[in-house]
């Protein structure tokens, strides 16, 4: 397959977002075009200043300039143009469904409101349902470097929310902030109705993982990778079916490993791990979407056949219902099926 066919392919192929930080969306551009409407004044003088800043050492490093961005954050407005702007690019990629993480204490903190992050995040939801025919779901994410009381509190403020929300998650800086550390508030969240995962595994150890699937009792890890160094949570892993939503881009700009083609998403696939393909922070780290697609199929030489698949994965570890996954998957096989034989 050439380059060309294969950025057709991917561009093409119906696909889920499992694993995307809307806060992560924020362009250059667009950040500095709010800044100006709110009069917020950045350290950077400049859209080249700020993406010459993008070269990240470690997870922290990165977080450090996202906290900056966000600071443009401020109505409700702010939140619904960040939102449709990913949802256009979205509908560029072919991405029917996404699942997006937010974090509220990201802006609370700030003094922002729960309701004007909230409704002008899920006013861009609802019309990109009316206008382009977008599904969407979204996860309310933890601070794991704060307090497990401040968890706690946000909680609090989502449940008048809470038809608008189908999950929770944990985020943010993971190395000396265990899954562990919130276990009273995932309970408490999870006795209400909100699906949980969690970040773990990415620079943090497998025992990570581990609190996380047994004390959070999540249905799905981001990412996860870290996961190859334990074989006993690897067979764990398969046996609960319990999805990792990988970043490969993420985690190249983010050093977790150094080139592409030391990833491990390859070998996670091949022992038999739900493994899917997502962006993480996209305007970030250097691609949304198809562009993690095309790096990981260059990297491993991977065939339609395994594209495919990382897209079936993708319907089959989102939190749509039975029939739902089914109508996506039907889209999906009558794609392919117009391109090739599908072999499962």
């Amino acid at each position: 397959m050439t380059e060309k066919d294969l950025n057709t392919y991917i561009q093409q192929i119906p696909k889920a977002e499992l694993h995307l930080h809307i806060e992560g969306t924020l362009e250059p551009e667009l950040i500095f075009k709010l800044a100006e409407r709110n009069k917020v004044k950045l350290k950077y003088k400049s859209i080249n200043d700020l993406s010459k800043a993008y070269n990240f050492s470690n997870l922290q490093s990165f977080l450090d300039i996202y906290y900056e961005g966000t600071s443009v954050l401020i109505t409700e407005e702010d939140f619904y143009d960040l939102t449709w702007a990913y949802l256009e690019k979205r509908y560029s990629e072919n991405v029917i469904h996404s699942e997006i993480f937010f974090d509220p204490q990201t802006h609370t903190d700030r003094g922002i409101s729960f309701k004007t992050v909230i409704n002008g995040i899920s006013k861009a939801l609802h019309d990109g349902q009316k206008k382009l025919s977008l599904s969407s779901k979204l996860i309310m994410c933890f601070l794991r470097h704060l307090d497990e009381e401040s968890a706690f509190k946000t909680l609090d403020q989502s449940i008048p929310f809470k038809d608008k929300i189908i999950g929770i998650g944990l985020d943010s800086s993971e190395l000396g902030n265990p899954p562990s550390k919130f276990v009273n508030v995932f309970k408490k969240a999870t006795s209400l109705g909100y699906l949980p995962v969690a970040h773990a595994g990415e620079e943090g150890p497998p025992a990570y993982i581990w609190e996380a699937i047994d004390k959070l009792k999540v249905l799905r890890i981001d990412h996860g990778v870290r996961a190859i160094e334990d074989k006993r949570l690897l067979e764990e892993l398969i046996k609960r079916k319990i999805p990792l939503t990988v970043c490969p881009l993420s985690n190249i700009k983010l050093k977790v490993f150094k080139t592409m083609n030391e990833h491990n998403l390859k070998k996670l696939m091949d022992v038999g791990v739900m493994v899917t393909v997502n962006s993480d922070d996209p305007s970030y780290f250097g691609g949304y979407i198809n562009e993690n697609y095309l790096e990981v199929s260059k990297a491993f030489n991977l065939e339609k056949k395994d594209i495919y698949k990382l897209a079936k994965n993708s319907f089959e570890a989102s939190f749509l219902s039975s029939s739902e996954k089914q109508k996506m998957i039907e889209l999906l096989d009558n794609f392919c099926n117009k391109i090739v034989t599908v072999v499962d």
